[in-house]
């Protein structure tokens, strides 16, 4: 597992795999753009030792021809063009004599971002099935491959590992340098209290994670979703709140084995997502959808979090796509900025709110890759960081 610091990159033809799956809003306008940011150490420390540097990325799911329309990469290559004040050249193609022709004609310092890696997933989907092909094609392109793409380390892609596999030098980049190192301050002896906050909607993307956490966290805070199908589990009334319903045995089995886990004492409530009016109830009715963490259950988590010393959080406290509903996650993140303790967010849709909230400097750490460092904590390998 070499880093970037390892390898020659002098005057080095190298293909960096990153990760600019950002969100989109209807018009096709980067909504945050922090992964970019995330990428420039890498790229300018490459355009440094004059290299010829040929970028690729995925961009949400490719299942049929009309997703390529809203999951192009050229409004990334504007936005990096933008931040790293030089051209980037977008090919609007994966692979063939288009992109054949522009890495031929590259010159030191020259930037070209290819499309979307996953539009090769329309064709048996060669990309996420790391198609050996298609992964010689790319690794062809360069001398040396840095994978700096954290947010996809997790997965066997032929962008990622297919690539590492069929080219001369492979390193990891300072994007997943940085990722690595502060995620061991959760992984590796945890200064104590360590305290853990899951939320979010799904318990069963999550067991595997929280059946680790159980031996290593001191407490576990649980809101969003998933904690209605902890308070199912418990026997409570949920009304209509949203239920993993899979996760019910799960739930069971986990209240019984410990009383780490801590759970909502009151709630935010609704007749639907979309109705802003709201009430704050410490029992829930039938008609009721709990959508937000309610504020005598804010007091009760913050006294853990204040006598603790790390903190990892993965999950929004409440239905965030409704701005009414964030209050729980936002007074979270005001409670932990202003604790001198190890706290560090596991990507995601939890990484999007403290970012958009303004809190991204207040914390330790903040990932770019939430299922990468769900496994990581999960005690998985990575493929893509076992290159």
């Amino acid at each position: 597992m070499k880093r970037i610091k390892d390898i020659d990159l002098e005057n080095k033809k190298v293909v960096i795999r990153v990760d600019y799956n950002v969100p989109l809003d209807s018009n096709l306008n980067i909504v945050d753009d922090n992964r970019i940011k995330e990428s420039l150490e890498t790229i300018n420390y490459c355009l440094d030792k004059n290299c010829k540097i040929i970028l690729l990325s995925h961009l949400g799911k490719i299942k049929k021809e009309e997703d390529k329309i809203k999951k192009s990469l050229k409004p990334v290559s504007i936005r990096l063009s933008e931040l790293l004040n030089k051209k980037v050249l977008f090919i609007p193609e994966t692979r063939g004599n288009l992109v054949n022709e522009a890495v031929n004609n590259m010159k030191s310092g020259d930037i070209i971002l290819l499309e979307n890696t996953r539009f090769e997933d329309l064709d048996e989907k060669k990309e996420s099935g790391n198609d050996s092909e298609l992964a010689k094609y790319w690794a062809s392109l360069g001398d040396v491959f840095i994978n700096d793409a954290f947010g996809t380390s997790h997965r066997s892609h032929a962008s990622n590992v297919g690539v590492s596999q069929n080219i001369k030098e492979s390193c990891l980049g300072f994007l997943i340098e940085k990722e690595l190192d502060n995620l061991k301050l959760i992984t590796d002896n945890p200064k104590r209290p360590f305290v853990v906050i899951l939320g979010g909607a799904k318990i069963v993307d999550k067991i595997g994670t929280i059946k680790n956490l159980i031996n290593k966290a001191d407490h576990i805070l649980i809101g969003g979703a998933m904690a209605y199908t902890f308070l199912k589990a418990k026997g409570l009334d949920t009304g209509a709140s949203l239920i993993d319903e899979e996760s019910l045995e799960f739930a069971r089995e986990m209240l019984d084995k410990t009383d780490k886990i801590i759970l909502p004492i009151d709630h935010v409530v609704s007749d639907s997502l979309e109705n802003s009016s709201f009430s704050i109830k410490d029992t829930i009715s039938d008609s009721d959808i709990g959508l937000d963490i309610g504020p005598e259950t804010i007091k009760l988590f913050k006294t853990y979090l204040e006598n603790s010393k790390t903190i990892f959080w993965n999950g929004p406290m409440g239905y965030y796509e409704n701005e009414v509903y964030q209050n729980g996650t936002k007074e979270l993140c005001d409670i932990i900025s202003k604790l001198d303790v190890i706290s560090v967010v596991g990507g995601g849709d939890t990484a999007s709110c403290v970012i958009n909230m303004g809190y991204k400097d207040l914390f330790t750490h903040v990932s770019t890759g939430g299922g990468a460092s769900l496994e990581l904590l999960e005690g998985k390998d990575l493929p893509g960081i076992n290159i």
